[in-house]
């Protein structure tokens, strides 16, 4: 799925979008920024979401466990070149994000009850017509697929029995189904109480969790950067040698090294994938320019300061060469060489947080795309099967899952780039309105 198609329409379709639009949104992410203070919100207008919890519920969608999980998994993968495609994958995110959020608004359409929603299906629907109604429905399918919970809660459990249920011999690695099924049932029970609020109570609970935990994370990713300053530039050395070469990888594959960067980059922050599109769509605004603006900022947040912590942690001690250990271990593992026992605790914490806000949000957008395709009035049934498949997840294989939704995220982005590249000519002709208004009111 990630083959080298894939990989032209994200990046290069990225690429054009940066180049065709004149890289106008760059320019203006001190407005992005400025717009997420609330000064510009307006309680009457269309949405459900403010523009603070719309970006934050979408940030909850990918700040977690993959920037903690993802970026090790990535460095495991393709060596630590992957790093760079990663950021790349980010850089020409920030246009693809203003896209497809500025589409996301300016073609929501309503659903099988009347309620207004955003997301690619609705922008294929409304925005070229019913002749790309089939594209849409894969969206919606790929999108139901691929926003399962079960990677996050596979890495939540996978923390939880070694930072706590090994050391307090409440499991050992020959017998722990029991702890892992018990940590299941309990994560399913939380999130139920949650998503039975429906999208207005996860906007909520996003938007105080999410920027709590990742100023936490920073400051343990900061504290182990401050005491390995010296071997920070040899790192970013590494990053950049090897995303050309591929040495550290196998056999020296450097077509895997690209492959692995943009898949776990789009992983990240899913520009162009097509989920956060689905939050930025219930943003409470009548400016389709402005909810755009606020999605850019994502993939700067997201990988460009976040994933490269955490990547810089993982190479500066060293622990990338083990095989011992992938995913969130593996990071668990760099925490410790700095904060000893205390390292997996704490990151334990944070990934508690992550992986459940990250939980909760895939719940909205899986319940949308069933929605979508069997109509809204029967979306509500999802909310059992989603549990059940928090329970199963509990238990399940990572390289399995983690390997389908990889292969999904590649399906989400085939109907989201396309129209984004399709309807661009529209949307930047918006956006010169937006910013010709906005530049002659300062």
């Amino acid at each position: 799925m990630w083959g080298l198609p894939l990989i032209v329409l994200l990046v290069g379709g990225g690429l054009f979008l940066l180049v065709y639009s004149r890289a106008l949104p760059y320019r203006h992410f001190a407005h992005g920024f400025a717009i997420l203070t609330g000064r510009y919100d307006n309680h009457s207008d269309q949405g459900t979401l403010s523009h603070f919890q719309a970006l934050t519920t979408a940030l909850s969608g990918t700040l977690g466990l993959g920037n903690i999980a993802g970026v090790a998994l990535a460095i495991t993968a393709g060596g630590p070149g992957a790093v760079f495609w990663m950021w790349l994958t980010a850089i020409v995110g920030i246009a693809t994000k203003f896209f497809t959020a500025t589409a996301a608004v300016m073609y929501r359409g309503y659903d099988s009850q009347g309620t207004l929603q955003g997301g690619p299906m609705y922008v294929i629907r409304e925005g070229l017509g019913k002749h790309w109604l089939p594209l849409a429905l894969f969206f919606a399918f790929a999108g139901l697929c691929g926003t399962q919970p079960v990677f996050q809660i596979n890495q939540l459990v996978a923390m939880l029995r070694s930072s706590i249920a090994y050391p307090l011999e409440l499991a050992t690695e020959q017998s722990h189904f029991g702890f892992d099924l018990t940590v299941g049932i309990i994560s399913a029970l939380l999130v139920l109480s949650v998503i039975s609020g429906s999208l207005s109570r996860v906007g909520k609970v996003t938007a105080r969790l999410v920027p709590a935990m990742v100023v936490g994370y920073m400051l343990m990713t900061l504290g182990i950067l401050a005491t390995h300053l010296s071997e920070i530039p040899a790192a970013f050395g590494l990053i950049f040698h090897d995303a050309f070469t591929g040495q550290a990888v196998a056999g020296g594959a450097l077509g895997t090294v690209i492959q692995v960067g943009v898949s776990r980059g789009a992983f990240s922050n899913e520009a162009g994938i097509g989920t956060e599109s689905m939050a930025h769509g219930a943003a409470k605004t009548n400016e389709p320019v402005r909810e755009g603006l606020v999605a850019m900022t994502g993939p700067v947040i997201d990988t460009l300061i976040v994933c490269t912590c955490t990547a810089l942690v993982i190479l500066i001690t060293g622990v990338w060469q083990s095989t011992e250990a992938d995913g969130v271990a593996l990071t668990a593992n760099a925490f410790s060489t700095t904060y000893g026992n205390w390292g997996p605790l704490l990151l334990t914490v944070m990934v508690i947080f992550l992986s459940l806000s990250t939980i909760l949000t895939f719940w909205y957008y899986g319940s949308k795309c069933l929605g979508f395709l069997i109509g809204a009035q029967h979306q509500h049934h999802y909310v059992w099967v989603y549990c059940l498949l928090i329970v199963a997840g509990s238990v399940g294989s990572i390289s399995v899952i983690f390997n389908f939704l990889i292969g999904m995220y590649a399906a989400m982005a085939i109907p989201t780039m396309l129209s984004a590249l399709i309807l661009a000519p529209r949307i930047m002709r918006a956006a010169r309105v937006y910013f010709s208004a906005f530049d002659s009111q300062r």
